[in-house]
């Protein structure tokens, strides 16, 4: 299996509503070269992907990170207690998926351990507390609540709950 599909040039060429001689021409890569790698006929040097990136607005990792096959990544959940809460936890590198369940009256509050992430609480059944630094929010089944995961915070079970957590990598600010 080949890891790398540059038919994604041609996807992005025609968004771009560009021909090949327009990408030859902008990137100084033969349009023999921009044809052979929409057809995965070829690959690349990396002056080559910097080149045809730069026409496209884009970087060379970027580039290169479109044309990577998508293979599935599949992971087993670890399972830990935090407090009262019970979670089964899969992490990723953009993203960690918390599936926790805690009896009425369960407190967690452990912002020390939060990256720079987003987080997302989904209350599938039960309902919960969240408490941030200047407002509370009292969520039922069904109900979801994102806020910035450095944000002090506090879990509590209003009623026995199963909910889901995800922490969400924020983009790179600067």
């Amino acid at each position: 299996m080949e890891l790398f599909d540059f038919s994604i040039l041609r996807d992005l060429r025609k968004k771009a509503q560009l021909s090949i001689a327009d990408v030859s021409a902008g990137s100084g890569v033969s349009a023999s070269v921009i044809s052979k790698l929409e057809r995965n006929q070829t690959r690349a040097e990396l002056d080559t992907l910097y080149r045809l990136a730069r026409v496209f607005g884009i970087t060379a990792a970027e580039l290169l990170s479109l044309a990577e096959a998508r293979l599935a990544h599949p992971l087993h959940a670890t399972e830990h207690r935090s407090e009262e809460f019970t979670f089964q936890e899969i992490n990723y590198k953009n993203i960690r998926c918390l599936h926790g369940s805690a009896p009425k009256g369960s407190r967690v509050s452990r912002p020390k351990i939060h990256r720079d992430d987003y987080e997302l609480c989904w209350v599938l059944s039960g309902a919960l507390e969240i408490t941030l630094p200047s407002e509370r929010h009292e969520l039922a089944a069904g109900q979801s609540l994102q806020f910035d995961a450095l944000l002090e915070h506090t879990y509590l079970a209003l009623e026995d709950c199963e909910l889901l957590i995800l922490h969400i990598r924020k983009e790179k600010r600067f």
